[in-house]
């Protein structure tokens, strides 16, 4: 079973969650609350040097970071990670899109504005640029999105879960998504697929970590 190490109010940790809830693999989950240091220890380091969730243990002392690397891992051989060599090359580009436009900016935003108290005063001069950024990515989202269901392989693949992590968040953090009816739309039609879970969800046997199942 896996040990998935994430921390619940994470964007980037949801997306894992939310795989591996679609996918209704079981998982043993661990709360890691980086804003309390909890990722710094020297346990926590001696697994994953950089010191980040999510972190997801796929074997015994085998240990695999970033969010998008882990979607990956866990939804091959599933609808999930297109096999279609093309199919797959576009939904690699748009989880690639996701980490270099979205999650620096909305990611960002959504970190110091709704999770860091006083964030927004000590990030001042940082938020402009996140909002310019922000709305960029989601005008090229928005852009696609009219004339595509999803992001690749004309289905749910992992490039929606990445790009849901924090889109769903924007509105947290001043962004308007009223002016994207596209991406509204898509949001709307991810939360419908069987097995989705929010971000606050957590498993009804939390106290028993070791028969936690997603989508249980």
């Amino acid at each position: 079973m896996y040990k998935l190490y994430s921390m619940q109010r994470s964007g980037n940790s949801y997306k894992v969650r939310l795989a591996l809830a679609l996918l209704n693999l079981p998982y043993e989950a661990v709360e890691v609350d980086i804003l309390r240091g909890e990722s710094r220890t020297p346990d926590f380091l001696s697994k994953n040097p950089s010191g980040q969730v999510p972190l997801l243990e796929v074997g015994e002392g085998r240990y695999l970071a970033e969010s998008n690397a882990i979607l990956w891992y866990v939804a091959v051989g599933t609808p999930l990670a297109p096999e279609n060599r093309i199919d797959r090359a576009e939904a690699l580009q748009w989880m690639f899109f996701e980490q270099h436009a979205l999650e620096p900016n909305i990611g960002a935003a959504y970190f110091w504005l709704s999770l860091v108290k006083g964030g927004r005063d000590l990030q001042t001069h940082s938020l402009e640029d996140w909002m310019e950024r922000g709305y960029g990515a989601l005008q090229v989202m928005e852009n696609h999105l009219k004339t595509n269901t999803y992001f690749a392989a004309r289905q749910l693949t992992v490039a929606d879960i990445a790009l849901y992590g924090y889109t769903h968040l924007a509105d947290r953090c001043d962004f308007d998504l009223s002016t994207f009816p596209a991406i509204r739309d898509w949001l709307e039609r991810v939360e419908a697929a069987p097995g989705f879970v929010t971000m606050d969800w957590r498993p009804a046997d939390i106290d028993d970590p070791a028969s936690i199942a997603a989508g249980a």
